[in-house]
C-alpha cells in the first residue's frame, strides 16, 4: 500500500510511467508488485475468513456486498478524489478497485466449489488468458464492448469509457490466492518450504523465458537495455510474465514478513488493518497535495491537469523532478500514517458497528 502511493503521487507529478532513465524506471516498477499482491492475498484473505466462520453461504455473502460496494465507491467517491470532476460522460474509469470488486462478486460465486477445483480455474485462467480474446469476435457489434471488461478483444469501448483492468486474468489471481489459503493453514515449517518452492520457481520461470525473449528478439531502436526490457513486462492486462516477476518474490519473502518486528513493521501494520480506508484517503490527499505543490511552484493549481486521472498531461516544463516526487509521497505517507492509526483504533472499539468491516 505504501509503495502504490509513489506511482499515484506520480501521475500528479506529470513523471512518465517508466522510461529509459533508471530512476524514472525503477519509481514505477516497484509499485508492480501492488496489484497483484492486494488481489491474491484479497483471495487468501477470504480462504481464511471461510475456515474461520466455517460458513460458505456467509463468506458468499460477504464478498458479494463487498464487491458491490467497492464498485460503487469506484464509480463515486474514487472517481471524484481522482478527478474533482462530475463529467461522466466525457470520462469514466474501471480501475483497480472496480476490478477487485468485480472479482470479489465472482470469487463470492466460486466458493461454493471444492478448493482444489478453485485453484485449478485460477491457474488455468492465468496461463490460458489469451483465449479469452477470441470470445469477442463472435459477438455481436452491439455486444463487443461488453467484452472488453473481461479481456481485451479488439472493440472500441463506449465513448468516454477507460478500462484499466479486465477481469481476466485477476479473477484468476484471486482464485489461485484463495487456493494458497491451504497453504497459510499449515505449520510453520511446512508453510515456509511451500512459499519458497512456489515463489523462487515462479521467479526462475520469469526469469529464464523472460531472458529467452529479451535476446531471440532483435531490440527495435532506441529500445531500453536488456535488463530494463525483462522487468518491463505486460501490466494491461497482466501478462503471464508479469505476474510470475510479481507473485513470485512476493510469496517467496512471505515467510520472512511474517517475522519481522519493530517500529517499521507496527507502521506497516496499522496501514494493512484499514486497507480500503487507507486508500479512500490516499488519492484525495495526494490529489490536494499535488494542487498545493502547483501552486508553490507556479502560481496556479492547474486542476485541469487532473480531470481525467489517472491519465494527465501535464507540459514536460511543469514536471515535478522526482526528488519532489519522493518527498511529497513521504510527507503524505505520515499523515497517513496517524489518520489510519485513528481509524483503525476506532474501528477496533466499537465491534458492533457492522458496516465498518466493510471499510
Amino acid at each position: 500500500m505504501v509503495l502504490m502511493a509513489i506511482d499515484h503521487v506520480r501521475v500528479y507529478s506529470g513523471i512518465p510511467a517508466g522510461g529509459s532513465n533508471p530512476g524514472v524506471f525503477f519509481t514505477r516498477w516497484i509499485t508492480h508488485f501492488c496489484v497483484p499482491a492486494f488481489v491474491f492475498f484479497a483471495g487468501t484473505g477470504a480462504w481464511l475468513q471461510g475456515k474461520k466462520t466455517g460458513d460458505k453461504a456467509a463468506l458468499s455473502r460477504f464478498l458479494a456486498v463487498r464487491g458491490l460496494l467497492l464498485v460503487l465507491l469506484e464509480l463515486t467517491l474514487i472517481r471524484f478524489c481522482w478527478t474533482f470532476n462530475l463529467d461522466y460522460g466525457n470520462f469514466t474509469l474501471a480501475g483497480v478497485i472496480w476490478m477487485l470488486g468485480w472479482c470479489m462478486i465472482l470469487l463470492a460465486a466460486l466458493v461454493r466449489l471444492p478448493v482444489r477445483v478453485i485453484g485449478i480455474l485460477g491457474l488455468g485462467i492465468i496461463f490460458l488468458q489469451q483465449l479469452f480474446a477470441y470470445p469477442s469476435h463472435w459477438l455481436p457489434d452491439a455486444v463487443r464492448p461488453l467484452w472488453e471488461f473481461i479481456y481485451p478483444g479488439g472493440a472500441e469501448p463506449w465513448k468516454g469509457l477507460s478500462i484499466l483492468y479486465t477481469l481476466v486474468p485477476w479473477i484468476g489471481v484471486m482464485a489461485a490466492g484463495y487456493a494458497f489459503g491451504v497453504v497459510m493453514e499449515k505449520e510453520a515449517g511446512a508453510r515456509r518450504r511451500i512459499c519458497l518452492w512456489i515463489g523462487l520457481s515462479a521467479t526462475t520461470l520469469f526469469l529464464i523465458i523472460g531472458t529467452i525473449l529479451v535476446f531471440s528478439h532483435p531490440a527495435p531502436e532506441k529500445a531500453l537495455p536488456p535488463l530494463l526490457r525483462l522487468l518491463n513486462q505486460t501490466k494491461y492486462p497482466a501478462s503471464q510474465l508479469y505476474l510470475m516477476m510479481t507473485l513470485g518474490p512476493i510469496i517467496a519473502l512471505l515467510p520472512w514478513a511474517e517475522r519481522v518486528k519493530g517500529w517499521l513493521a507496527n507502521i506497516l501494520l496499522v496501514f494493512g488493518r484499514v486497507p480500503l480506508f487507507f486508500y479512500l484517503c490516499h488519492i484525495l490527499l495526494i490529489h490536494c497535495s499535488a494542487l498545493v505543490v502547483n501552486w508553490l511552484r507556479t502560481g496556479l493549481t492547474h486542476q485541469e491537469w487532473y480531470v481525467t486521472a489517472p491519465y494527465d498531461w501535464i507540459p514536460e516544463p511543469d514536471r515535478w523532478p522526482l526528488g519532489l516526487l519522493y518527498l511529497v509521497w513521504l510527507v503524505d505517507v505520515i499523515a497517513l500514517y496517524f489518520v489510519c492509526r485513528w481509524y483503525a483504533r476506532y474501528k477496533g472499539a466499537h465491534p458492533a458497528k457492522k458496516w465498518l468491516k466493510y471499510i
